[in-house]
């Protein structure tokens, strides 16, 4: 058994005065990207400079204008880094550089000298608060540990009187969950006080989830006591840094924008330390797929997977929301059968709005495409076996029609796993359409004759040749008589529809034609494609004659 009881509950702040549970998220926040540092620490082969500039163009591409580019003082390869996206002028003029550095002077002189020739940058210092880090790490009293932090900020203006450019302040009080709130209020109040904040001067005050504690409406109660806490909050720009060590991490960023997070630091598809950094692109396309701007040009999700697994050599999972490769596919029958009837509905009904049972965004926004949103295996049913038939081959099967063919599609799934959608077409083709035994038309005329319908057949039916003729109300009729003129046979048309077929380059109907052994009450559904809709008809009639009577059909 787990031996639980050497845990112990991690306090939870007593704040009944919370406001965000009432609030809605209604627009994006100020991203900032650290996979070229939070993200790329975690690397098992971390980056070398020309993945890091391949990976820093994909942010650039996506509209990120403040990304983490490091930490120069730590490597030679960070260092390089920085200076080559310099020397190579390739930080565009509406992105700003963040580097990070801890509160020690001969770290904080070389992070300037990597930042020359840079006009704006933030500078990205932190020191850990939380009450196990002062205890079992550095031995420090609460005094101790503010007194880094501001030691910290003296420090960055001390090196900015050699910097030309614009520098702006992020301090982090690392391990915040851990920390006392009225405690992290003091440090970081003491540092915006050292810094000179003001209305045209922001610091960012970054309160990052370094390990996620607890469940998520903590962190948002301590990101709104914090928020509503702080004297001079509109001279805060507010951030929040969730890791993922319970799987909550987009959780309770969203919670935290509630509770008055102005900015997110995150990564791609949440790497990072441990469980990961919180996945910022998941966060964008939840808020995209409420219908807000996130901001962020996320029309490629291939292009980011594609660069994420080049880059860091690790694999995107395939039911990682939105990215994963199974995401937008559904197996179960009744999940298919859903997803039909809602594409039909939508273009019918609402076309400009997306409504789709089990597709909460559509697929083509984030540049895929329908072809794997249903995929057939021995678990689906016949709405998925429909949809594959209609969506892809231009096939409106009768419903009456649908299961006889999804038994026929199970059987091969049972037999060789997963369907493809050729495969499905295949297999319509083989037990409807290229049907020749014991049944097979050679040749047909119909001519009207009054009110009715002359049929001339010629066919074959167990290798014998025969001719027949027969009068009908019509031309399916006639063919019918004259067929059964010459066989010792009998059967019913029990329904019949059609509708055109665009498929190629060629505009065909398609007719189908539900038949019925009077004598045995065989029943099955025959299928005829042409340009000629009386053609089509009669090629249906000859395929239901061959299912029902040359293959074993369900009653």
């Amino acid at each position: 058994m787990l031996n639980y009881s050497k845990y112990r509950r991690n306090p939870v702040l007593h704040y009944p005065e919370r406001q965000w549970p009432d609030k809605e998220i209604q627009r994006a926040p100020i991203w900032c990207s650290v996979d070229l540092r939070d993200g790329n620490q975690a690397l098992v082969e971390p980056m070398v400079v020309s993945e890091k500039i391949e990976f820093f163009n994909l942010l650039v591409k996506l509209g990120f204008k403040e990304i983490e580019v490091g930490f120069p003082s730590a490597s030679q390869l960070e260092y390089d880094f920085l200076r080559t996206l310099v020397e190579r002028r390739l930080i565009p003029a509406d992105v700003t550089v963040q580097v990070l550095t801890q509160c020690r002077e001969h770290l904080i002189r070389r992070t300037f000298e990597a930042l020359e020739g840079i006009p704006q940058a933030i500078v990205h210092i932190y020191n850990s608060t939380s009450i196990l880090q002062r205890d079992v790490v550095f031995g420090k009293s609460k005094e101790e540990i503010l007194k880094i932090a501001v030691d910290g900020v003296k420090m960055v203006k001390d090196n900015m009187r050699f910097y030309p450019g614009k520098v702006i302040l992020e301090y982090s009080p690392e391990s915040f969950t851990g920390t006392e709130m009225e405690y992290a209020l003091e440090v970081c109040e003491a540092v915006q006080e050292e810094w000179g904040t003001s209305p045209d001067n922001k610091i960012i005050i970054n309160l990052p989830a370094t390990v996620e504690m607890t469940t998520p409406n903590v962190y948002a109660d301590q990101i709104e006591w914090m928020s509503t806490h702080f004297k001079k909050r509109d001279e805060i720009i507010l951030s929040v840094h969730p890791h993922n060590d319970r799987g909550t991490g987009v959780a309770a960023t969203e919670l935290a924008l509630l509770a008055g997070a102005d900015r997110v630091e995150g990564t791609l598809l949440g790497n990072g330390e441990r469980t990961g950094n919180v996945d910022i692109t998941t966060i964008a396309y939840n808020m995209f797929s409420q219908g807000i701007n996130p901001h962020l040009n996320l029309e490629n999700v291939n292009e980011i997977v594609a660069v994420y697994e080049h880059c860091c050599k690790m694999k995107v999972g395939e039911r990682h929301p939105y990215a994963g490769t199974l995401v937008f596919t559904a197996f179960s029958g009744s999940h298919q059968d859903a997803i039909n009837k809602g594409m039909k509905a939508m273009r019918e009904q609402h076309p400009d709005r997306w409504e789709v049972p089990y597709l909460p965004i559509d697929p083509s926004d984030l540049g895929r495409v329908y072809e794997p949103i249903v995929r057939i295996n021995s678990q689906s049913g016949k709405g998925g076996v429909a949809f594959v038939m209609e969506s892809y081959f231009g096939f409106k099967l009768p419903k009456e029609m649908q299961r006889e063919f999804a038994d026929a599609i199970q059987l091969r799934a049972e037999e060789h796993g997963e369907v493809s959608s050729k495969e499905v077409y295949d297999t319509f083709n083989r037990e409807y359409l290229n049907l020749t035994q014991p049944f097979e038309l050679i040749h047909y005329e119909v001519t009207d004759v009054g009110m009715d319908t002359n049929a001339r057949v010629e066919f074959s039916y167990i290798g014998s040749h025969f001719i027949g003729e027969g009068m009908g109300n019509g031309p399916l009729d006639a063919i019918k008589t004259a067929v059964m003129s010459k066989v010792n046979l009998s059967c019913k048309i029990n329904g019949y529809t059609e509708h055109a077929l665009t498929y190629g380059s060629r505009a065909d109907a398609a007719a189908y034609i539900q038949l019925m052994d009077l004598d045995s009450g065989r029943e099955s559904f025959g299928v005829g494609v042409s340009s000629n809709i009386t053609r089509a008809s009669v090629r249906a009639f000859f395929s239901a004659l061959n299912r029902v009577y040359g293959k074993k059909s369900k009653k």
